[in-house]
């Protein structure tokens, strides 16, 4: 029989990352299910008290159409069998069922920065998803933790994460921004402005700062608003339009394309800011732009999912996974397992 890989799925981001990775192992009988809890998490899901995370009814609801669209199996909260192998895009939450089996976690993107709720978190031992992704990597109940870049290696490692646990990878969705430039976005040498959906995970923003900071780095070229899939969308539309009259929104398309063709990147807390640098634009980030170079994952051409299927496959094995991306994929070379590249076009946002 073959052995099965549950993939634990969230955004449509982690969803088609956790798709990627399962297409370099088509030996192995794959089932897919949306981000899910236990106990008191689970039951504050079913009142509806969690629809502003990756746990809620909306973001569930998209990756089960992902799934669906692609034709994945799909095993809600991983109950229908016994697996030898869960890949994750997140341990934030650990569910009761995968803990003593071979957990492999993959960084989605950025973590957020180390705040006063990451710091209470640590020093009073809380749950680690009150901290949201400052806390990523930080449950260790995983073997081995897939990452972006050196950079974040280190990130990482600084913040008591085993370094013997971590392999760097690269991640799908971020390893091959070139191929971002091929596209049929119809605007060019734009002010690009990325939202975020701040106010709908209870966290401050000042919206209104932040359209004025991006007509100011306009200094009158066109802007471009791209609003975050789990923004509201009408009430960002309102004061966009409130404070920025001339500017263009769009509360749905490829980022990625948008970025491509703008000129400028303006965002908060946002991973696609790692796509503009990858593409050498002039971005505008809360984060130190410096610090942001530095953790910019790894652009390998689109094969970070093979390295990371590779690093599955020798778990699966009970070898060791080597420690270098180049050894990685000289070991998945071992294997003949035919995948097409860029078969996975669903973005991220």
């Amino acid at each position: 029989m073959k052995k099965k890989i549950l993939f634990i799925c969230g955004s449509i981001n982690q969803t088609s990352q956790m798709h990627s990775i399962s297409m370099h192992l088509p030996e192995y009988d794959h089932y897919f299910s949306p981000y899910y809890a236990d106990g008191l998490i689970e039951r504050m899901r079913r009142l509806g008290l969690v629809d502003f995370t990756v746990l809620g009814r909306k973001l569930t609801r998209r990756c089960m159409a992902y799934l669906q669209t692609h034709d994945l199996k799909m095993d809600y909260r991983g109950e229908l069998h016994d697996y030898d192998l869960v890949v994750t895009c997140s341990d934030l939450i650990a569910p009761k069922n995968i803990r003593g089996k071979k957990v492999i976690l993959v960084q989605e993107g950025m973590t957020d920065p180390e705040d006063f709720a990451y710091h209470l978190v640590r020093a009073l031992k809380l749950p680690r998803y009150l901290a949201s992704t400052s806390t990523t990597g930080l449950s260790n109940a995983y073997d081995y933790f897939c990452v972006a870049s050196d950079g974040y290696a280190d990130l990482f490692a600084r913040k008591g994460i085993d370094p013997a646990k971590i392999r760097v990878t690269g991640i799908p969705n971020f390893d091959n921004c070139a191929e971002f430039l091929n596209n049929g976005f119809p605007h060019h040498g734009y002010v690009l402005a990325a939202t975020s959906d701040s106010r709908e995970t209870f966290r401050w923003e000042n919206r209104r700062r932040f359209i004025r900071e991006c007509l100011d780095i306009a200094r009158g070229r066109q802007l471009v608003f791209k609003l975050h899939p789990n923004e509201d969308v009408k009430r960002a539309t309102r004061e966009i339009r409130t404070w920025a009259p001339g500017a263009l929104v769009y509360p749905g398309g490829n980022t990625d394309h948008m970025i491509a063709n703008c000129n400028v990147l303006v965002t908060r807390y946002s991973s696609v800011v790692y796509v503009g640098l990858a593409l050498g634009k002039e971005v505008h980030s809360y984060f130190d732009i410096n610090e942001l170079r530095r953790l910019t994952p790894m652009q390998n051409g689109g094969t970070s999912a093979r390295a990371i299927a590779s690093a599955c496959r020798l778990h699966l094995a009970d070898l060791p996974i080597p420690g270098s991306y180049d050894e990685l994929m000289a070991a998945s070379d071992l294997f003949a397992s035919p995948y097409t590249h860029g078969a996975v076009t669903a973005g991220r946002r």
